[in-house]
């Protein structure tokens, strides 16, 4: 996963954010997080959609039974940045919960159906992790 994910990244960088592919016209951004328990930087390619002034990102992991590993960094440590096209800035993670978090899964089960099915293939509820802007 390693290799592919810094494939990702390397053709993010390369492109001004666009990536082809399987990502062809995808949004994504990459997450740079702080590791829970070993304290380094990780870099991950995520899709994500806009929420007002707020970038929105999804735990699916591809329907898997546990949670991203980012996910934990971010639970860890919400303070975090994002590569969004050419741009960089800070930002820090919040879970979104109730109603906010049915509103912008809905919007993006609606925009993107492979995320609805990402949630039939397993039990947990997939985490909805709002990005806010510093």
């Amino acid at each position: 996963m390693v290799d592919f994910n810094q494939q990702i990244i390397d053709e993010f960088r390369q492109n001004g954010g666009k990536v082809g592919g399987q990502f062809d016209g995808a949004r994504l951004l990459l997450l740079h997080s702080t590791g829970a328990k070993s304290g380094r930087e990780r870099v991950n390619p995520l899709a994500y959609r806009p929420d007002d002034d707020h970038l929105v990102v999804f735990g699916s992991k591809a329907g898997a039974p546990t949670n991203p590993d980012w996910y934990h960094n971010l639970r860890a440590n919400p303070r975090a940045s994002v590569e969004v096209g050419a741009d960089r800035f800070d930002v820090t993670a919040r879970i979104a919960d109730g109603e906010e978090r049915e509103r912008i899964w809905r919007d993006q089960t609606a925009e993107v159906p492979g995320f609805a099915d990402y949630q039939r293939q397993t039990d947990r509820t997939i985490p909805v992790i709002v990005l806010e802007r510093n």
